[in-house]
């Protein structure tokens, strides 16, 4: 039941919402390898998975309390899905929590997603996604802090990078990854030069650096 909402759920987003273009710094190579995207609420999952064009071999890294229904009105509200203060934020606060809390388990579950832990379990997170690169997929991550979807794009997470050190130790590669800025006024998905998790160095020697080359590709 979850995969046919979710297939209804896809072909009816691309069908009646604005198409997505995608624009690339260079030229896509297929293969393993993270998109890491800008902060857009709860349609940043959604336009990713339904319009981006790699959209159907991406697994999106979605917090594992959006998959339960008693959850989400506190997290759509921490999560910022709408501007705090605005003329409309009394009513956005009153309903959409509630809406999603109906809509968005079924359709979370029944997509190919990967459940984000924050706790000890974070561990079956990053093995997860291992299984799903070693498929030669790819994964989506939006790494943003809570304080930087308010305005500047100061600085993101950096906890799932290890992902570059268990992905070199798994399969003696370097993990590329994708900045991705989604432009929903002009309906362009910006994807920047890729970003390469260096294994001859360790991760604190090269956290900063991968992090300012991200920062600038999702600003877009």
């Amino acid at each position: 039941m979850g995969k046919r909402f979710y297939r209804f759920a896809r072909g009816a987003v691309r069908l009646f919402s604005h198409r997505m273009k995608t624009e690339w710094e260079e030229p896509f190579e297929e293969g393993p390898c993270v998109f890491v995207v800008n902060n857009v609420g709860f349609m940043g999952p959604i336009e990713m998975c339904f319009k981006f064009s790699e959209g159907d071999r991406c697994h999106p890294w979605i917090n594992e309390e959006i998959t339960q229904a008693k959850e989400i009105p506190a997290y759509a509200r921490k999560d910022c899905w709408w501007k705090p203060g605005s003329f409309f934020a009394p009513v956005l606060n009153a309903t959409v929590p509630y809406l999603a809390a109906a809509v968005l388990p079924p359709l979370v579950k029944g997509s190919p997603y990967i459940p984000v832990y924050h706790d000890q379990r974070i561990m079956l997170t990053l093995r997860q996604s291992i299984r799903m690169l070693q498929r030669d997929e790819a994964l989506i991550i939006f790494p943003e802090q809570s304080n930087a979807r308010l305005g500047s794009h100061e600085w993101l997470s950096t906890g799932w990078l290890r992902l570059g050190e268990m992905w070199y130790r798994n399969c003696g590669r370097a993990l590329k990854m994708y900045p991705v800025h989604i432009d929903r006024e002009n309906h362009i998905f910006k994807v920047a030069a890729p970003v390469w998790y260096d294994p001859a160095k360790r991760f604190r020697e090269q956290e900063k650096d991968l992090v300012a080359a991200l920062v600038k590709g999702i600003r877009g």
